[in-house]
């Protein structure tokens, strides 16, 4: 697979995702475009070539390894910080609960939240969130449709040392 090093910035700024795929991207590659500044279609790329799939298949329901392994590629680490999978739904913090709670606000986090009966990939760096819901644009958490969403998974995410 190409090299994917010219994109390498680390920056307080928020990079929008950038989809240039021409049809709706859902939000595996939403997320992975903001973190690393690279359109949806070398996002898709990225994870084809972990599932070995066929180049023009439409890249939909990434699990947590896929996602990791695809920001890999990229130059960057996804470590798992909080789970609640163990906790019943109800028990689960909603993203607003979560928001409260102290973190580093430099720092990307990829949350796995309830969405209907699905899981759905949001990012979040300090106050700002970003999904397929926002079509790749930063909105502030408070403003965004999300907040009751209840977290399954927390990731963060930050440039690998040796990149």
């Amino acid at each position: 697979m190409d090299s994917f090093s010219g994109c390498d910035r680390m920056t307080s700024s928020l990079s929008e995702a950038r989809n240039d795929t021409g049809r709706t991207a859902f939000c595996g590659p939403y997320v992975l475009s903001a973190i690393t500044g690279y359109p949806i279609s070398k996002i898709e790329d990225a994870i084809r070539f972990e599932r070995n799939a066929p180049r023009k298949s439409v890249v939909k329901g990434t699990a947590a390894d896929e996602v990791g392994a695809a920001l890999a590629q990229f130059g960057y680490d996804m470590t798992l910080k909080e789970t609640f999978m163990a906790k019943p739904r109800k028990e689960r913090p909603t993203l607003w609960t979560w928001m409260q709670k102290p973190r580093n606000v430099w720092t990307h986090y990829i949350l796995a939240v309830h969405k209907g009966k699905e899981g759905h990939w949001i990012l979040v760096k300090g106050v700002k969130m970003c999904d397929t819901y926002t079509e790749g644009r930063w909105t502030f958490v408070c403003d965004g449709p999300h907040r009751g969403a209840r977290i399954m998974e927390v990731f963060e995410v930050r440039k690998s040392l040796g990149a």
